[in-house]
């Protein structure tokens, strides 16, 4: 098996076959998504030049995962902002960012999970969400918060955002939070 502390590495070829070292198997994009969600390590290095293109595949992954599902998981205002930081001085720090947030955001999961299990376990006629629905709120305004922290921590090298823009985009990303909350509310209560 090829691994490298750890980590299993998939070829990828120039005919866009991908090819697990550690198996000995041909795989899909569809495949390393899953071995994302279980949680297993692995670098892509194209076959040829051995270099590393981890970034690319996994960017690959989520453009089909956002085409084929029908669910988007990345709201427009989110990738409006994201793009808007590519060439910034803010490009250097907005990863790490990221990074943290969503460190942040799963163990925040371990939490949401165990008071919807008490909700349910507790009740299941009445199905009371509201207390995990405060907490995920609660949760992205605080990440909200902290983004708007750091940014404001380089304000001399930003140029401010225009006010017209920043009270145009400031509700519809509150609705649009607010729907995905609903369609998520909703789900829960067919389960």
């Amino acid at each position: 098996m090829a691994k490298n502390n750890g980590q299993i590495t998939i070829k990828k070829y120039a005919n866009r076959r991908l090819y697990n070292t550690g198996t000995s198997t041909y795989v899909t994009l569809d495949d390393l998504a899953v071995m994302v969600k279980k949680g297993e390590d692995f670098v892509v290095q194209d076959a040829k030049t051995g270099e590393d293109i981890t970034h690319s595949v996994l960017t690959q992954i989520i453009f089909e995962q956002e085409s084929k599902t029908g669910n988007t998981l990345l709201p427009i205002s989110f990738l409006r902002q994201l793009i808007s930081y590519y060439g910034d001085q803010m490009q250097m720090v907005v990863p790490s960012f990221l990074e943290h947030s969503m460190k942040a955001f799963n163990e925040q999961q371990v939490q949401i999970r165990e008071q919807m299990t008490r909700a349910f376990g507790d009740s299941p006629l009445t199905k009371n969400l509201q207390a995990p629905m405060q907490m995920m709120e609660e949760q992205v305004k605080r990440n909200t918060e902290m983004f708007h922290q750091a940014m404001q921590m380089f304000s001399p090298f930003m140029t401010p955002p225009q006010p017209k823009e920043a009270k145009k985009a400031d509700p519809k990303d509150i609705d649009e939070l607010k729907e995905q909350l609903r369609a998520l509310q909703t789900k829960l209560d067919t389960l």
